[in-house]
Formats: C-alpha cells, structure tokens, sequence
C-alpha cells in the first residue's frame, strides 16, 4: 500500500471524527436545547412567542403547553412533563409546596399583576350600595391578597394576624356589610353580571375581557406578589435557565406585555 492511500485514509478517518465528535463538530451542528414551559391561556400566548423567538439564537426551542388551571402546572413540573412554568407568585408557589411537597423553585422574574377590583355596574367604589356582592378568590393566596386589596381601599378590615392566606372569616371590620362571595379564581371574573363587583388576577380580567371595567387597583409598592418563572430544585444550575434569563428579561418581550395586557402588567426587570 502505497504512503499516499494510506495517508489519505487517515486524512478521511480524522474528517468523520470530527463530525461525529460534538468537541470537533462545528458549533453550527449542535443541537438546540428543547424546552416545555407552562404557561395559563391568554394573553401570555403572544408573550411567550416574542420569548421563543429571542431564545432562538441563544440555542433554545422554547415549546409552550396551555393550561386553564391554577393547580395544574406546578404538578406538571413536578411530574418532568414540562421543563419550567411561567405563571405565579411567591405565596401562592409557598402554599402549593406546603400543600404538595414539590421541590420547586423561582428563577426568573416575569412581571407584576396588581389584582384590580372590577365591576359593569358600579363606575367607582364610592357608588357600591350597602350589602354590595362582592366577588373574591377561593385559594389561600389569591383570597387573601383580594381581601388585603379591599383592606387598602378602606372597605374591610382584616385581622392582622391572617397574614397574607386570610380568609373571609378573618374579616373583622365591614362598615358596608359587603356580601365577599368565595369562588374560583378562574371563576369569579367570568361571574362579573351576577356581582356588583369583584377582585380578580389580572389574566383571567383579560380572559373575562374585564380590563376597561377596572374601577380600583392594588398598590405596587412593597408589593409581595412579582410573578416568576419556577423550575423543578434539581435544575436551578442547569446552563439553559441563564439563558432562558437573557431571552426573556428583554425590550422585545416588555413591549409585548404591554401590548397584550395594556398596562395592566409591570416588567419586574
């Protein structure tokens, strides 16, 4: 065999090792990171499609799965069925762990929703009548940030000693003797005609189409309730979660919260 095949084999050995060898492939082989985030039905939809095409060129595929359900996402983060969800607060993550045990944590802040108070029949608080109904939240977090929203506005009284998962038996004072009606969160914007008026997140308001029917709000400052992108414990140190920071902390996706929920979100960045 002449020093020239043989010279020339070696030449073709080396060329197929360095495709098959991810240190020698080219970084245009690589592969994207593919990753599910849960998010709720919406207006977060457009949102997280202005974060899937920022993620591109940083080596992501960001996949999005729908949910219309509080309590779903962070069982599916716990079961690996999505990688990260994009979708609550801090006490409302807290209650969950306690009430579950999931091992999950907040990465990434997204945005606040100050929870707005909503009603198609009354155009300011000072017009709600005596023994108005008054819808609020159902679940330990939500329900009691609703009642500290009507605390602040000088509607209620509640017991401090609630802290922030008070109930409506933790009311304490009630000078209008406002009829607080517990339902699902999912729920109560959607029941606005049956209420005089009612607390509600600011995704279902949107869903509901209650965001021009705002009549109070929550103030933002010291405000506890930034909503976060959360992943399962074990992956907090994974090379993607940076990058899933870089993708979305952006002016891109700033400009789309405040087309999709007309300034009703506030970037927490």
């Amino acid at each position: 065999m002449s020093f020239f095949s043989l010279s020339r084999r070696a030449a073709l050995t080396l060329a197929a090792a360095a495709l098959l060898s991810p240190a020698l492939a080219p970084a245009a082989f690589a592969q994207n990171t593919a990753l599910k985030v849960g998010i709720m039905g919406g207006e977060d939809e457009s949102v997280w499609a202005v974060v899937a095409e920022q993620a591109k060129p940083l080596g992501l595929d960001i996949s999005t799965v729908i949910f219309n359900d509080y309590t779903q996402p962070n069982e599916a983060l716990a079961r690996s069925e999505i990688d990260a969800n994009a979708f609550q607060h801090l006490p409302y993550l807290e209650a969950q762990i306690e009430a579950h045990g999931y091992e999950i944590t907040p990465v990434i802040d997204t945005a606040i929703f100050p929870i707005g108070v909503y009603s198609k029949k009354h155009a300011s608080l000072a017009d709600l009548p005596e023994g108005a109904v008054i819808g609020v939240p159902n679940d330990p977090s939500n329900g009691g940030r609703a009642l500290k929203v009507l605390e602040q506005l000088g509607l209620i009284k509640v017991n401090p000693d609630a802290g922030i998962l008070a109930t409506v038996i933790d009311v304490t004072g009630n000078p209008k003797n406002l009829d607080l009606r517990e339902l699902d969160a999912g729920v109560v914007g959607r029941a606005i005609d049956d209420l005089d008026a009612a607390v509600v997140n600011t995704d279902w308001a949107a869903k509901a189409e209650l965001l021009d029917n705002r009549i109070a709000e929550e103030s933002g400052v010291d405000n506890p309730y930034t909503n976060f992108i959360a992943i399962r414990t074990a992956d907090k140190d994974a090379e993607w979660v940076a990058k899933l920071r870089e993708a979305f902390q952006t002016d891109a996706v700033k400009a789309a919260y405040a087309d999709a929920y007309k300034g009703a979100a506030v970037p927490a960045w």
